[in-house]
């Protein structure tokens, strides 16, 4: 028996099972439970379905995660959930990025993947509020890091606040590489800290391209913030097809996909 948000239900231990796996790492896909638990995908869906309908997970696509809009996963769970996606995506759009260009880095895992997949690149100058990324790139001596003022926040190592916003309002980078927290199905982009929403859409302001980086855990997914849409963003980078209404939304307005290899 479990206490959901319409009264107590009581679950079957493959469901219980799954239910702890989502509050570990965030999100879990239809294929990694159905190879889990040895069943079929059919029969996973019908318990995300269950598990949904009293409000204890929320469907994303091609998999199920945490109902809550107001509170993103723990940062050390983000950095071990989909590592393998992150990686592959991150190495794709590195390569979209030439030697001797310059760029503005945000805040998440998936920016600190593409961080790291840059490491072997000449000539950049990344401007950044990620002291993660910083630490990645500051050892490649072809490679100038420029780091914002502000505030430190000590979960991880983002720098946020009004000093962020005018430091980030100094530039005009080539690229502006960002992470977000879920992508609605209309396009909206949205994020967990509204604090961390102006600092990311300065930096698109002030960018000639904006790459998102985005595995499929965030299409559909849910969160407080509004950031942007896509309409402005110049490709997106991801490790699925995404939903056809983001994939409309996107080339309507002249940007592009990008679907990594599985």
């Amino acid at each position: 028996m479990i206490s959901a948000d319409y009264g107590t239900v009581e679950l079957n231990p493959r469901q219980q099972a799954m239910l702890n796996l989502v509050h570990e790492q965030g999100f879990v896909s239809v294929e990694d439970l159905a190879q889990h638990f040895s069943v079929t995908s059919q029969t996973i869906r019908r318990d995300i379905n269950d598990l949904c309908s009293v409000g204890l997970l929320r469907r994303y696509h091609g998999g199920a995660g945490l109902p809550s809009s107001v509170e993103n996963v723990a940062y050390q769970a983000r950095q071990v959930l989909r590592p393998e996606a992150k990686e592959k995506i991150a190495e794709g759009l590195a390569a979209r990025i030439p030697n001797h260009a310059s760029l503005y880095m945000t805040l998440g895992t998936t920016t600190e993947a593409v961080a790291r997949a840059l490491r072997d690149h000449r000539g950049l100058r990344v401007i950044t509020n990620n002291l993660n990324v910083a630490s990645i790139l500051a050892d490649n001596p072809a490679c100038e890091v420029i780091v914002a003022g502000g505030v430190v926040r000590h979960r991880d190592r983002g720098i946020t606040g009004e000093a962020t916003i005018d430091f980030m309002n100094q530039f005009k980078a080539d690229y502006a590489v960002i992470g977000i927290s879920g992508i609605e199905a209309d396009g909206t982009l949205l994020d967990f800290d509204y604090r961390e929403v102006r600092v990311l859409q300065i930096i698109m302001a002030n960018a000639r391209s904006v790459l998102l980086a985005a595995d499929r855990s965030k299409f559909g997914r849910n969160a407080l913030v509004r950031v942007a849409d896509l309409s402005q963003i110049s490709e997106l980078h991801t490790d699925a097809e995404p939903p056809i209404t983001i994939r409309r939304c996107l080339e309507e307005h002249g940007g592009r996909v990008f679907v990594t290899d599985s």
